[in-house]
């Protein structure tokens, strides 16, 4: 920036400046101090051709130009001190002018959500704005929540026709709710406040926000006495229909090709601020809003604001050939513990393939890989419930009686602390070669067999290999439980499990519930608890061959499986 003196005739007042279209302001409360003292503070402005426009103090100028039309001798206002911005700084430029006016006086509701609106609209997050002015995140949620009123609203809303409570209600009504708030409005018989709510949130559930033919509807519907509007008075019956055109609406966007379709939970709200507007063609996601009064609305083409701005950094760096990531439908934590769970299997299931171990082991021996050292897998988890869930797990409990087995061919106490069979310095290699040498070729086999199963390394396109060769039968050494559904998080990939133990029918049904309530179903059906109980069933996620639930793909895991599949082919 750049500090100079400038005519007052060279100043006009900024279009990026909040108060820019409002009427003069009254300045009695600091002119007489810049009549005595002059411009104590200098002005912000910036180039704006053969002159400079004001971005922050509007009223200081008005003052100069008061004090000027009032001199009636023939000397002129002095050179204004003022800060001239770079060129182009919008952002900037709002910034500074709402920070003044708001350490001065609050400025109107609607004023700062036009200018809140704008700095998110030039990259800036909820988080950036509210450091910014010193307010919370709420506050500016609040704010750019505004941006859902339908503009005639907002016009209400400015000319202070409508309070503040009625407002906070409409934000969170549907452009149709607000459409036929507006028309009560022009007959003076809008519901406010408490009313409001009750109007919005009864519960009733319009025809009008109908997917489905009404004929499919098998209950009774209440219609008032002009018949402008009917009512569902069995909801679960509404929703059992509604639930499964909201499936065939997601089915359909995900054919035209969406990589991803989220439905929200029923009562959520979609917030454009929080996403940022993306093609197709570059993971642009659909979301489908889902009102409690029935009513669906689609949002096309949007990614969070966090996922656009990280993919702006990753442009500005160049790396251009960076393809958008897709968030996978499991956790990191999810995939870990799935992992060692298979990778526990496979190994346990080595034993009664000495052949294959031969094979692998001399593999390891020409190659080398990341435990070829040779050094036990840590089978390191990432949460203390996965530990434990490995360390009681039948794979576990029978690798130790294998290990066992073997230390007693090698004459090693197994009461002594040790652990593992590999990389254990306390016995001279020399010994184990001597103690090797008195044993038959199929106690060797055992021992090397053993070596082999501690040290393969874990969550890797070999354990997917192995695990198809052997034909593992995961049902063998896991069975669902707590730990592994708590570790479950995408709502598509639970509701294709709910598909996959209940069936569609149910599945669809419950599309818009939690995924508490959704899991809370699969229990249900794994216990007899209310439903048919299912005794055979195993998540894809445990099978072999891995398959994952949807197009997102379950991360390392989805990628260890299609590159075995590629190698086996």
């Amino acid at each position: 920036m750049e500090l100079a003196h400038i005519p007052l005739d060279k100043l006009s007042i900024s279009t990026q400046n909040m108060r820019h279209g409002a009427k003069a302001p009254d300045v009695s409360d600091i002119m007489p101090s810049i009549q005595k003292l002059g411009i104590q503070q200098p002005l912000l402005v910036r180039k704006n051709g053969d002159g400079f426009e004001i971005v922050a103090g509007r009223r200081r100028y008005f003052s100069l130009m008061e004090i000027a039309r009032n001199d009636k001798s023939d000397k002129k206002v002095e050179d204004v001190p003022c800060t001239i911005m770079a060129a182009g700084d919008d952002a900037a430029a709002l910034e500074a002018s709402l920070i003044e006016n708001v350490a001065r006086v609050d400025p109107d509701l609607m004023s700062r959500f036009e200018t809140f609106s704008k700095l998110v609209e030039q990259g800036k997050t909820v988080a950036d704005v509210a450091e910014t002015f010193g307010v919370s995140e709420i506050m500016v949620k609040r704010s750019l929540a505004l941006g859902d009123l339908i503009p005639a609203i907002r016009k209400l809303f400015q000319a202070e026709e409508i309070d503040m409570e009625t407002i906070r209600l409409l934000t969170l009504a549907s452009v149709t709710q607000q459409k036929k708030w507006l028309k009560l409005a022009k007959k003076n018989d809008e519901p406010r406040t408490w009313q409001l709510k009750q109007w919005l949130f009864d519960g009733e559930l319009k025809l009008s926000a109908a997917l489905f033919p009404l004929e499919d509807y098998r209950g009774q519907i209440v219609t008032d006495l002009f018949g402008e509007e009917g009512y569902f008075t069995n909801s679960k019956k509404f929703w059992g229909l509604q639930n499964r055109y909201i499936v065939e609406m997601r089915e359909k966007r995900i054919k035209e090709g969406w990589d991803e379709v989220v439905i929200m939970e029923t009562g959520d709200q979609f917030c454009e601020w929080e996403h940022a507007k993306t093609l197709k063609t570059s993971g642009g996601r659909v979301y489908i809003e889902v009102r409690k009064s029935g009513e669906v609305t689609e949002y096309k083409g949007y990614i969070t604001t966090e996922e656009f701005n990280r993919r702006e950094r990753r442009l500005q760096n160049k790396d251009k050939n960076i393809e958008p990531v897709s968030k996978p439908e499991l956790t990191k934590s999810a995939q870990n513990y799935i992992a060692l769970h298979r990778h526990n299997a496979v190994r346990v299931s080595m034993f009664g393939h000495p052949n294959v171990a031969l094979r692998l082991m001399v593999a390891h021996a020409i190659c080398g890989a990341f435990h070829w050292k040779v050094n036990p897998n840590p089978q390191r988890a990432d949460k203390k419930e996965t530990s434990q869930s490995i360390y009681e797990s039948i794979a576990q409990k029978e690798f130790f009686k294998e290990r066992d087995k073997v230390f007693k061919l090698l004459n090693w106490p197994s009461d002594e602390g040790i652990e593992t069979c590999t990389n254990n310095y306390s016995f001279e290699a020399i010994n184990v070669f001597l103690t090797l040498q008195t044993l038959s070729d199929e106690d060797v086999l055992r021992i090397m067999t053993f070596v082999m199963a501690e040290t393969m390394e874990s969550n890797t396109s070999m354990t997917e290999i192995l695990g198809n060769e052997f034909k593992v039968n995961m049902w063998d050494f896991w069975q669902p439980e707590d730990n592994f559904f708590d570790l479950i998080r995408d709502k598509n990939a639970i509701n294709a499990m709910v598909a996959d133990i209940g069936g569609k029918e149910v599945a669809d049904g419950n599309v818009t519930s939690t995924a508490k309530i959704q899991k809370k179903i699969i229990d249900d059906y794994l216990t007899g608890t209310g439903r048919e109980r299912v005794l055979d069933w195993m998540p894809n996620y445990m099978k072999f061959p891995f398959e994952a639930y949807t197009k997102s793909g379950a991360g390392n895991l989805s990628d260890n499986a299609k590159l075995a599949e590629e190698l086996t082919k």
